[in-house]
């Protein structure tokens, strides 16, 4: 039996960085600026040039990761208090406010548990910097949900990092970062302009280029993986485009012995993480 829709797609479901191409220089993570639809903001956007951490995951990695410089941090008493209680001490300016000052700032279906801040992007490696490990190439992956999924997972399996194209992904704040769980801090993400031309590069670094297709000619389990690997993950439906099919050296598909017979795109790259990590030698 095959499995469907990832790689080549997924059917719907939840569960998405943006910064500068690969090749324009040291990119940044994220952006600022207004939220996209979907990522949050009924209040004031965050200020030009940063980006929007709620949660306690997301804020609290974010106030652990001492590559990322806070700017502002709402929180109520009990999230602060909580912090104390891990031992996370806040590294810029505070706030201590009511829950619903942080609830105006957010959609009206955001989970902020107490606390909200305003950081600066992250830097992250240009392409020929990504260490030779395993890499996540997202072929145009749209809803922050997934995508933010996707990072949480990544982080989970030690992924070196993920390469997507700088249009048609979302932008790694609000939402995303928010599914992410606090992932982004661990999984830096290159934006480039060209993915086919991205993945010619990986590939002439010794990178063995596997996608995920539903008309696979192999089982992901019994293809020949190796390290360095990229997998190679299509959008949400339409699948991979033409040219990044072509580029992968591996299509193969997911082995599904149930009646449905298609998964949630971050569900399915979890458990193409879960094969390749079981095929890799420990980095």
């Amino acid at each position: 039996m095959r499995g469907k829709n990832w790689g080549g797609g997924a059917k719907g479901g939840r569960d998405g960085r943006h910064r500068r191409p690969a090749g324009s220089g040291r990119p940044r993570l994220d952006r600022g600026g207004s939220p996209r639809p979907g990522q949050g903001g009924k209040g004031d956007p965050p200020p030009a040039g940063l980006v929007l951490l709620y949660g306690w995951h997301p804020v609290r990695a974010a106030l652990e990761n001492p590559a990322r410089r806070l700017r502002r941090l709402y929180t109520t008493e009990n999230a602060l208090r909580r912090l104390a209680e891990a031992g996370v001490a806040p590294k810029c300016a505070t706030e201590i406010v009511r829950p619903e000052a942080i609830a105006q700032k957010l959609s009206p279906d955001a989970v902020h548990q107490g606390l909200l801040a305003y950081a600066d992007p992250l830097p992250v490696p240009a392409l020929e910097e990504i260490a030779p490990g395993l890499v996540l190439v997202l072929d145009q992956i749209t809803d922050p949900h997934n995508f933010g999924a996707i990072v949480r997972t990544a982080a989970a399996f030690a992924v070196a990092a993920i390469v997507t194209t700088a249009r048609h992904s979302p932008e790694a704040t609000g939402v995303l970062a928010k599914s992410a769980s606090g992932g982004l801090e661990f999984v830096p993400i290159v934006l480039v302009q060209n993915l086919a031309r991205a993945m010619g590069e990986l590939k002439d670094r010794g990178f063995l280029l596997v996608c995920l297709d539903e008309a696979g000619e192999i089982d992901l389990a019994e293809a020949p993986l190796r390290a360095p690997l990229a997998l190679v993950i299509g959008a949400e439906g339409k699948g991979l485009r033409q040219l990044t099919r072509a580029t992968c050296e591996v299509r193969a598909r997911l082995e599904l012995p149930g009646a449905i017979k298609s998964l949630n795109v971050s569900n399915a790259t979890a458990l193409a993480l879960y094969v390749a990590r079981r095929a890799l030698p420990e980095d």
